[in-house]
This record gives structure tokens, sequence and C-alpha cells, in this order.
């Protein structure tokens, strides 16, 4: 047997999977600590909200205090609301905002591919596109109403300007980032533009677009939100502008924790979606 081998470190491949379990108890035990911490957290503002309000260091006619505003949250789910029940008012508003935010995705992923692709096609509708983009989406709400009523078209036009920016974007930003080595062989075997979109773009330009998913949703349900409180029917946004108007700042926080809700619920399914498709990709932990 050559030196060389003799001398050779010798792996242990027995403690590999030792190493393995401990890194992945020590996950868990860091996940349970910050969950805990951030509980913690939660209480520790609600309990001090309640104390300041209660000993009106605060004014609670003004900042409410959490009972008060459980209490509201409570009676919307038992007795309703005075526009009818509270799972009504939340599926108007989240049909409005999902709408708005499909609409708005697909139009940002088509023009955003679109015009990565094409640099003509950019290069002419880019400033355009940029002064689009300068302007307040919020104060065309107004506009909105005035155009398409106080049904739920106003509404999911506000959400549909809200989200296609930023999705947009990314998805531009995606499409010029592209591996122009994929895009060289892709074509080598013989593949046309539109398989070269379809089969080369489209999925590496998917991590960008997905980023861009988790912050539009949000803006989608500022855009429902918006549009009902300067006009609607029904929805969440009406329950904060009827609570605003009767000075109920209870019903007010009411709403925004309803609201905080849906949006966490979003955010989660889309955030398990993400990791059901790029099940491949690594995350940072693993490093």
């Amino acid at each position: 047997m050559s030196p060389e081998l003799l001398s050779a470190p010798v792996v242990d491949t027995a403690k590999a999977p030792d190493r393995a379990h401990s890194r992945a108890r020590a996950a868990r035990r860091r996940k349970a600590v910050v969950t805990a911490f951030r509980v913690l957290l939660l209480v520790a503002v609600l309990a001090l909200w309640e104390a300041l309000s209660r000993a009106e260091v605060i004014d609670p006619f003004n900042f409410s205090m959490p009972t008060k505003i459980w209490d509201q949250i409570w009676t919307w789910v038992t007795h309703g609301t005075a526009l009818g029940s509270l799972g009504e008012q939340i599926w108007y508003t989240l049909y409005e905002a999902l709408l708005g935010w499909i609409i708005g995705v697909v139009a940002g992923v088509v023009c955003g591919i679109a015009l990565g692709r094409i640099t003509f096609l950019a290069d002419i509708l880019g400033p355009y596109i940029k002064v689009l983009n300068s302007i307040p989406r919020i104060v065309l709400a107004p506009i909105f109403v005035i155009w398409f009523g106080l049904g739920p078209a106003s509404k999911v036009a506000s959400a549909v300007v809200l989200v296609f920016f930023p999705v947009f974007f990314n998805a531009f930003q995606g499409a010029r980032e592209v591996d122009r080595n994929l895009v060289a062989n892709a074509r080598i075997l013989g593949a046309s533009d539109r398989r070269v979109t379809l089969q080369v773009v489209v999925p590496s330009a998917t991590s960008w677009i997905f980023t861009s998913l988790h912050v539009s949703f949000g803006f989608a349900l500022i855009g429902a939100i918006v549009g009902e409180y300067i006009g609607a029917t029904k929805g969440i946004g009406l329950l904060v502008a009827q609570s605003q108007g009767t000075f109920n700042a209870a019903g007010v926080y009411a709403a925004m924790v309803i609201l905080a809700v849906v949006a966490l619920v979003a955010e989660g399914l889309l955030t398990f979606a993400e990791r059901r498709i790029f099940r491949w990709k690594p995350s940072g932990s693993d490093s």
C-alpha cells in the first residue's frame, strides 16, 4: 500500500446522518424560539396598549383597546354587520382583490415578457410605461368609481393598476436576465422564438415573477379596500368607512385585523405554492 493512501484522511460516513439530524433539530429549535418570541412580542404590545388605554394615558376613544376590538369582531361574527354577514363582506372584498390580482398578474407577466424579449417594442413603450408608473395609482380610484360605478368593477380596476406594475417590472427584468447561453443552445437545437420564450425564458423568469406575487396581492387588497372606502355597496372597505363615520375606532381596527388575517393566509398559500413549484431549488438554510 502506498504512503499516500496511508496518510489520506478517513471520512467517517457514520457521523454524517448524526450531523444532519443535529442540524435539523437545531433548525426546529430555532424556529420554535422565534415563534415564541413573536407571540410574546405581540402579547406584550397588546397588553401595553390595553393598559395605557384603561389608564387613559392614550385616549381610548381615538385609539380604542384590544378588548373592545375583539368584542367588535365577535359581534360581527355572531350578529353580522349593518351591511350583512361578516363572511359576505370578506368574500366581496376578497373576490374583487382576487379578480384584480389575476388580471394584473396575467397582464404584467405577458407585457413584461414581451417587452423583455422584443427590444424594439421596449424602446417604443418604455417612456409611456415610466410615465404611467409615476402616476399615484390610488388617485385613480375615484376616477374608476365615476367610470364603472359603485359595483365591483371599479374596485377590480383599482386592484389591477396596483398589481400590474410590480409584476411587469419583475417579469421584464427576469426576461432580460435569462442566461444567453441557454437561449443560444436552444436556437442551435432548432427552437423557434415562440419555443424559446415558452420553454427557456418563462421558466427562467418564474422566480422573478413569484417574488412580485407576494407583494402584489397585498396591493390588490389595498386597491379593493380603497375603492370600497370611496364608494361601494358592501365590503370591508365600506365597513371601515362606516366605522369612521360613526367614530367607532374599534370597528376601524377590527376591519384592519380582519384584512391582516386575510393577507397572511394569502401569503401562506403563495409561499406553499412557491415551495411546491421550486422543490428543486436549495433553500438558503441548507448552505
